[in-house]
């Protein structure tokens, strides 16, 4: 790494990679619709105020404060502030319940609470009504009655920053920096201890194995959640490279702020890019003539693409005429400037990561969990496949477990779950393998490839496995499908719950001549009820035939974070999404 490996904890990318940059907008963030940038000798200020406020306070290393916040730079600030004191950052996802912020305070024995705005700070006030040990709650947002964060900075004037330098210099690599609580698709969250060199020996691998091949003068996009590693750990990596951070107001905003910024990079999860994909092909079928001919001329073109197999000089010919006409529109609407997308959370469908790249819209997928700080895998520009998750990072080992598991070991995986050695033993074996719970294999003896969960895989009443999110993937590829759940654990055949694209179905029934009415009354039509089973049926001509879908039932409502069917980071909920649905599951299989 940089100068002389002298990173070796997390805020020492602030003096040994931003400073020396010295960008002027090294962090920013839109207020009353202005860019407000945070210069790199603003931030390290800052940050440097944040740790001796928090020191007046009184914290003290592996001291638990708790950040609750969308994404903008005050996250940063406070975050780089605790770790330059040895305590320990506990991020919270701003969407989970009331009894979940509750039961983190708690188990965490967080002192100080950072939170956004007046209906988070709502939440975090209703939590913490019984508890004992919280000493300060302080918000981002100016609001009356509540303490602002500035209170915590103003501690510092005129302190001597030089007190920092002793507290510092006793944070050690192996020091908890982090302790981040999993959502999980059951059970109450678990903390995972990560460590400074856990999160830099992440940065380490990702940098030699040039998964982010970024330079200083470009500028990166941010809207995932902080709180989770992926999205931090990114950043991480932009503050290495001296690359700019700008966050996204919001999700709802993410088109127009990627027109402003024209970032070189982002990174996203496949449920987006799903999501940006059918918007096109939406749009796609309000053209006419000519127009519509050449749009899905263009798609049906991009479908076949591979950028690490020769296509051939016809094809090649084609494909720069379907760039002008019409990706470079694709191109547009991200900025522009776009030279890489990174992909992670799950696996992305095949066909999205060809018409990206035939779009000329590299997308990089990579893989790991919040256990490994997180990155295991990731895809390199010039040498992956499409279909699998990159390859093995330089400093992680990995091998296959006789039942498909994927085991990994090296300095990334965690510390160990918080306060639970018996979960943490079941998670790390006696030789030091992190058991992942996700299946998979090695294609041509290099590229990893995830099939499914462990635990989701469900054997049908013939004895035969299911791999159920291979099956939601295919499903998923219909322009009318916008989400599926595979159910049919010890019964004759898979089956699915499926949520339609309703916009994209609309336009079908408009140009078909089906009045369709609402949401709920369109799914009840026999004719849209045909058109799906007829999707269904042609998709799974690809899928083996014991995990074929037979039976669909269509629902009315997408799957929901607030709903508590997906989880934050959009992974369904599968127990709670089947008690739901239970007697509509049933009646698929009664005969």
């Amino acid at each position: 790494m940089k100068n002389n490996q002298k990173i070796t904890r997390v805020f020492d990318l602030l003096p040994n990679c931003v400073l020396p940059v010295n960008k002027n907008d090294a962090f920013a963030n839109k207020v009353n619709g202005e860019w407000k940038k945070y210069s790199a000798v603003e931030l390290i200020e800052t940050v440097n105020k944040v740790s001796l406020g928090l020191m007046k306070l009184g914290v003290k290393k592996d001291d638990k404060i708790a950040i609750i916040s969308p994404n903008r730079p005050e996250w940063n600030f406070i975050e780089l502030g605790i770790q330059q004191l040895g305590a320990v950052s506990v991020p919270m996802y701003p969407t989970i319940t009331v009894e979940d912020y509750k039961y983190i305070f708690s188990d965490a024995e967080v002192k100080f609470i950072f939170v956004a705005g007046k209906e988070l700070l709502e939440k975090v006030l209703e939590a913490t009504q019984t508890l004992e040990g919280i000493e300060g709650i302080y918000t981002f947002d100016k609001i009356s009655g509540a303490k602002h964060w500035y209170e915590v900075t103003d501690l510092a004037n005129g302190e001597n920053i030089a007190q920092l330098e002793p507290l510092k210099a006793a944070v050690e690599p192996d020091n908890l920096l982090t302790l981040i609580y999993t959502s999980g698709t059951t059970g109450q969250p678990k903390g995972v201890m990560l460590t400074h060199h856990n999160i830099i020996s992440n940065i380490e691998g990702i940098v030699e194995a040039e998964s982010l091949p970024l330079l200083s003068d470009e500028r990166a996009l941010s809207f995932l959640p902080l709180c989770h590693i992926y999205e931090r750990m990114d950043v991480y990596v932009y503050m290495y490279y001296g690359v700019s951070v700008y966050y996204a107001e919001s999700m709802e905003t993410i088109g127009d702020n990627l027109k402003e910024v024209k970032p070189h990079v982002f990174a996203t999860v496949p449920r987006l890019l799903e999501k940006v994909y059918d918007k096109i092909v939406a749009k796609g079928y309000e053209l006419t003539g000519i127009k519509k001919q050449l749009f899905f001329w263009a798609l049906n073109l991009g479908l076949k693409y591979d950028p690490m197999k020769p296509m051939g000089w016809w094809y090649d010919t084609q494909l720069k005429i379907a760039r002008k006409l019409i990706f470079s529109k694709w191109k547009e609407a991200l900025g522009g400037n776009i030279k890489l997308i990174a992909s992670g959370s799950a696996a992305l469908q095949p066909r999205l990561s060809r018409i990206f790249w035939a779009a000329g819209i590299p997308i990089a997928e990579g893989y790991g969990l919040t256990e490994t700080s997180p990155v295991i895998s990731s895809s390199i520009l010039s040498d992956f496949r499409i279909g699998c998750v990159g390859t093995v990072l330089p400093n992680v080992q990995l091998k296959i477990a006789e039942d498909g598991e994927i085991c990994v070991k090296g300095p990334s995986i965690m510390k160990g779950y918080y306060k639970k050695p018996e979960a943490t033993a079941e998670a790390i074996d006696s030789e030091g393998w992190f058991h992942t719970g996700d299946i998979g294999e090695l294609s041509e003896g290099k590229y990893l490839k995830i099939t499914d969960r462990k635990k989701e895989i469900f054997k049908t009443s013939g004895g035969k496995y299911v791999a159920p999110q291979l099956v939601e993937n295919k499903l998923k590829e219909s322009v009318l499908i916008e989400q599926a759940i595979v159910v049919g654990e010890g019964q004759k055949f898979p089956s699915a719950l499926i949520i339609p694209d309703f916009n994209a179905l609309k336009e079908w029934c408009s140009r078909n001549g089906i009045d369709y009415g609402d949401d709920a009354q369109m799914i009840k039509n026999d004719k849209v009820k045909d058109k799906i089973n007829q999707e269904v049926k042609d998709l799974m001509k690809s899928i083996a035939q014991y995990q074929q879908v037979k039976k669909v039932e269509l629902l009315p409502k997408l799957f929901t974070i607030e709903s508590g069917e997906l989880t934050p980071t959009l992974k369904l909920k599968r127990k709670i999404i089947h008690g739901k649905y239970k007697e509509l599951i049933e009646g698929m299989y009664e005969s």
